[in-house]
């Protein structure tokens, strides 16, 4: 067996063989542009027949793909980019990959070995170029190392969470591919780390001692958000998450509280402040300004090099939150003072009282409120649909009006912060789960920004719903200055038309500026059998945030604050 095997690898080129060796590992897409140095491989592709190839319209978007991929099923995605500008194009969404910890595979061809280092035309060099954004990073210049190589790039992207970057020189794809022992039984899941006992017990003694607990989850616990809730439940803890988390993780806790960061709820910020011990589990939050000093602090991660990044740490344990969790309860002591957890909910309560008063006044034409529209979609999309956002505004009004369903899923941008990633995320979530409904929630400067995949989501007849809110401005970086005492400048957008432009690509589309017909028109939006936009012109200077009682306080009518919702009002 192993002879023939040998036999049909000496038959192949070395494009064939990158091909038969992703296809063995379980890859499904390959995001990219073809051409020039990345031709054999797309021929390769074409005639092997396991992997799809999707012709993007931007390598960044490709990479976006792969990422949303990657994150929604858990298991190895991939993109591709060639020489020169293709790998530039790679850069910022394989950083956004890398930062969201997605095994993807990049695949970077490039100009023939024969002329490296002589500034040949689009030469560039990937090892250099990719530097601070992967797991694993090489070239191969031989046939030899080609799937040797290839197998370290996925197997790292796999075990460790992030890029694995494989350079492909254009002369070597052609060549006659040479027999390997590089094995395709690539590590699916790792060995959860277990907590040390004494670390247990640490934790324990902590909890036990305190008068109040608090817990602030992120998505390293959405695997075990019953153990989560039994514990809070068990020490009377209010649960925060974070923006990414919220989805798993809110639902079915009755300890929830909002989640934290400039786009939280300041419920869930007094929470973690005020409590006597704050329990960190599975979380990469990257805003250090929002943890207590003064407070104990227990920190979980299965990643032991996030312990202690963004805080001072009393207690640190490497381990899955779900095997902590599972050995922490017992040794935990049932606190019966609900004051604390009470006083949390309350407020919680009344946060989401105020979050009501724009949905009941849903604006005027020309101008809807896009907290009416998010609670829609809410409210019509489907119980267990994946939404991807842009980056900006959009985050604000999916942070507060989106909410959990029965497997709910809400891919964005969170760590690496980048604008245009939507649409393009919406496209590998769909091809990744062609039975679910994927609507992407855009922001117009995001939608923009990467407009070409339109015309990728018409090629492929993907049943992807957009959403354009379309506000004609900047409007997270106009509030940005007006917060700053700064006057707007250079935010505003002159923008066409979205659903007459979807319309000219064959989209179904159609624009709404009435609030009065908003309810039917997205109904017809999400039933639409095919892809399908809808635009909504809303108020450009909707903003309510609530991160902040003291903030939301001092809104008065005619200065910046004028149109942020006041709490308590």
């Amino acid at each position: 067996m192993e002879k023939a095997q040998q036999q049909n690898q000496q038959a192949m080129t070395v494009a064939e063989q990158v091909v038969d060796i992703m296809a063995d590992a379980g890859i499904k897409h390959l995001y990219a542009i073809t051409g020039d140095s990345l031709n054999a491989l797309t021929e390769a592709i074409s005639k092997d027949g396991r992997v799809k190839f999707i012709h993007m319209r931007h390598e960044e978007s490709g990479a976006f793909a792969a990422s949303a991929e990657a994150q929604l099923t858990g298991h190895l995605a991939a993109c591709a980019g060639s020489s020169g500008p293709g790998h530039v194009h790679l850069i910022n969404g394989l950083y956004d990959a890398q930062r969201s910890n997605a095994p993807v595979l990049a695949i970077a061809s490039t100009c023939a070995t024969g002329v490296f280092g002589t500034e040949y035309f689009q030469e560039t060099n990937p090892t250099l170029l990719f530097s601070n954004c992967n797991v694993y990073n090489e070239i191969a210049t031989t046939p030899t190392q080609v799937p040797h190589l290839l197998q370290a790039a996925m197997q790292e992207a796999i075990g460790k969470g992030g890029v694995g970057i494989m350079g492909l020189p254009s002369d070597i794809t052609t060549l006659p591919a040479v027999p390997s022992y590089a094995s395709t039984a690539l590590l699916e899941t790792q060995r959860l780390p277990q907590p040390a006992p004494d670390r247990i017990e640490e934790a324990a003694k902590l909890i036990n001692a305190a008068k109040t607990v608090a817990i602030f989850a992120g998505s390293g616990a959405k695997h075990c958000s019953a153990l989560l809730a039994q514990f809070a439940d068990k020490v009377n803890a209010p649960v925060v998450t974070t923006y990414k988390s919220q989805l798993e993780l809110m639902g079915d806790n009755p300890n929830y509280v909002g989640h934290m960061a400039y786009l939280g709820m300041w419920a869930a910020e007094d929470a973690v402040a005020n409590a006597d011990v704050l329990l960190l589990v599975g979380m990469n939050f990257p805003y250090p300004g929002f943890f207590p000093t003064d407070k104990k602090i227990i920190q979980v991660d299965v990643r032991a090099e996030r312990l202690g990044r963004k805080t001072k740490v009393d207690v640190a344990v490497h381990a899955d939150a779900g095997l902590f969790f599972e050995q922490l309860l017992p040794k935990v002591e049932a606190k019966s003072d609900r004051t604390f957890l009470d006083k949390t909910l309350n407020d919680y309560k009344s946060i989401l009282a105020e979050y009501q008063k724009p949905v009941d006044n849903p604006g005027t034409k020309g101008a809807i409120r896009p907290e009416y529209m998010i609670s829609l979609l809410d409210k019509l999309a489907d119980k267990n649909a994946v939404f991807t956002v842009d980056t900006g505004m959009n985050n604000l009004w999916t942070a507060h009006y989106l909410t959990a369903g029965e497997g709910r899923v809400m891919l964005g941008s969170f760590m690496h912060g980048s604008m245009a990633n939507a649409m393009p995320m919406a496209i590998g979530a769909k091809c990744a789960a062609p039975d679910r409904q994927v609507i992407a929630v855009c922001g117009d400067g995001g939608f923009t920004m990467l407009l070409g995949e339109l015309l990728t989501i018409m090629q492929y007849q993907l049943p992807v719903k957009l959403l354009v809110a379309d506000n004609r401005s900047l409007a997270f970086v106009k509030w940005e200055m007006e917060l700053a005492g700064l006057k707007p400048s250079e935010t505003n957008l002159v923008n066409p038309d979205f659903g007459a432009l979807a319309r000219s690509a064959g989209m179904h589309a159609q624009t709404v500026d009435d609030p009065a017909q908003l309810e039917e028109a997205m109904k017809t939006w999400l039933a639409v059998d095919g892809p399908a936009l809808l635009s909504v012109v809303t108020d450009t200077d909707a903003a309510s945030f609530s991160f902040s009682q003291k903030l939301m306080e001092a809104a008065k009518p005619g200065n910046p604050l004028s149109n942020f919702m006041p709490l308590g009002s």
